[in-house]
């Protein structure tokens, strides 16, 4: 039996505090002192899962090795860790209540009435304890949304009956707001004793508080709310804005976080906290030697959490190569013949990213003739890679009306066509090629020498291939696919035998890419933007 202990992660006032990466930072920090943790997101929504929210609604989707589509952020989990997540790290209120249904509907609960309290709490019970294995020490759950959101209360419930379960081998971490107001000069904590006690009214105390502010709190004001909240004053850590969510374990440490939380979680002989390659992240990262600015061309650009993983694995990818990467958002519907060249004037790479339908598709096509012609390092995923062959199939091959059928079904010359395992499919949900994959590469390519290994394993996310009908007509051209399923024969990789660094890709590399493992191929990418041959 395991001895796992437990550290659930609320949140109060307002949204958008950053659990995640609270919750994150303390991870690394318990990880850093020798410690075996996990990460599990509980959210409210009564979707099944994330695959098919918009972007705008949610932001990304990230996906796990083993095909889950889960919320954003088991991306930070996975970035600040180095530890692959799981379908089991993500629970939503929808799955909980499918499975229960089901349950109803097979007869299980013999004719008994279907409630909130026991089933349902019951049901998310067994969600969070399943992680419970010898492989962890400490199994941090962060539960979505807000306190006192209705959506929230069987979460809230569920943590109220294991903290009484599981004694001092469980403890609550409260995130709340201390905000300042300018006229008066004043931090006020009303807002957190508000929040405390609608927690308390929910039968849960919380045994450390986590206070946002924009400045710090004193020790007069930490007291002020122990007093109010019924907490130890070493139990009120002040979380301050920082320039970098990197800088956040850090932060917490200086507050000590992670010793009170070891000392609630009677923890004995902990390794002392080494934390030594994040700070030599850090460091990197603050002080580049170099300075590169790469577009993200997209569609939802206006939410930059729609493309998250991407985002952050640029920036991995720019202090492996001592370089800060500011990012230029375009939306691929401002991108046209004319505008292009003003667009990515100052631009060192490009980066195409993924998505579905229609909208935006001509900008990415041009924007993708704009770095093959003028010899930009270029980077698709997914969508970018698949748009990237239908470019080349349209202006070198001249297969004019080229193009995917997800966008014209109709064409004569479907270069991108739906994988034939999905033409059966009636259910939108949980349905496409989903997780780790098999890629074999080409050793006499860029794709490989970034890599350095021929058989690598990818995560993807799509129902849209390469139709392995042209390849004939690519081979023959200067388009390389250079990275082939071994299994199925997709192709999954594709590159420009005479340009500077053009490579298209089917996978999701940026969902593997982490603070201490950048992505090979983000690394590679900037390497590529910083050269001058």
């Amino acid at each position: 039996m395991s001895n796992c202990k437990y550290i659930f992660v609320t949140g109060g006032v307002t949204s958008s505090l950053g659990k995640g990466i609270v919750a994150s930072s303390l991870a690394v920090l318990l990880q850093g002192r020798g410690l075996r943790v996990t990460i599990q997101k509980l959210d409210p929504y009564l979707n099944v899962d994330p695959g098919t929210l918009n972007p705008y609604e949610h932001g990304e989707c990230f996906v796990t090795n083993d095909g889950a589509e889960t919320d954003l952020d088991l991306g930070h989990y996975e970035r600040f860790l180095s530890v692959p997540m799981s379908k089991k790290n993500n629970v939503t209120t929808g799955s909980v209540y499918e499975k229960i249904i089901k349950r109803e509907r097979k007869g299980d609960f013999l004719g008994k009435t279907v409630q909130v309290i026991p089933h349902v709490t019951n049901e998310i019970k067994n969600r969070i304890t399943a992680l419970a294995t010898k492989n962890h020490d400490i199994i941090i759950t962060e539960i979505g949304g807000t306190v006192g959101d209705i959506e929230s209360l069987p979460y809230i419930e569920t943590v109220r009956q294991l903290k009484f379960e599981k004694g001092a081998d469980a403890i609550v971490v409260h995130l709340t707001l201390v905000p300042y107001l300018s006229a008066t000069e004043e931090l006020k904590t009303k807002p957190t004793q508000h929040s405390v006690k609608s927690l308390l009214q929910l039968g849960v105390q919380p045994d450390i508080l986590v206070c946002r502010a924009e400045i710090n709190l004193g020790k007069d004001l930490k007291n002020k709310i122990a007093l109010f909240c019924n907490v130890n004053s070493d139990s009120v850590i002040e979380s301050i804005d920082a320039s970098t969510i990197y800088d956040v374990p850090l932060l917490l440490a200086k507050q000590k976080l992670d010793l009170v939380v070891l000392e609630k979680l009677r923890f004995k002989n902990t390794k002392r906290l080494n934390i030594r390659r994040w700070n030599d992240f850090l460091t990197k990262l603050k002080n580049p030697t170099k300075k590169v600015q790469i577009a993200i061309v997209g569609k939802y650009v206006e939410l930059k959490d729609a493309y998250k993983s991407i985002s952050e694995a640029l920036i991995h990818g720019g202090v492996f190569n001592s370089c800060e990467v500011n990012i230029k958002w375009i939306h691929s519907e401002d991108v046209n013949l004319k505008s292009a060249p003003n667009l990515f004037r100052n631009c060192s790479g490009i980066v195409v990213a993924p998505g579905f339908g229609e909208r935006g598709v001509n900008g990415k096509l041009i924007t993708i003739q704009h770095a093959r012609t003028k010899n930009i390092p270029f980077l698709g995923i997914c969508l970018g890679m698949q748009m990237a062959v239908v470019e080349f199939a349209r202006n070198v091959l001249g297969l004019k009306t080229a193009h995917s059928t997800e966008i014209n079904s109709k064409t004569k010359h479907p270069v991108i066509d739906l994988m034939q395992n999905q033409k059966v499919l009636l259910n939108k949900g949980g349905t496409m090629r989903l997780g780790s994959y098999k890629c074999n590469l080409l050793k006499r390519s860029k794709t490989y020498n970034a890599y350095k290994q021929e058989k690598i394993e990818e995560r993807h996310r799509h129902r849209y291939e390469f139709n392995n009908d042209f390849l004939d007509q690519f081979k023959k051209s200067d388009m390389n696919f250079v990275g082939v399923n071994p299994e199925s024969s997709l192709i999954e990789v594709l590159e420009l035998k005479n340009h500077k660094w053009f490579i298209g890709v089917q996978f999701h590399p940026e969902y593997k890419s982490t603070v201490i493992n950048p992505h090979p191929l983000f690394k590679s990418f900037i390497k590529s933007t910083i050269s001058k041959k």
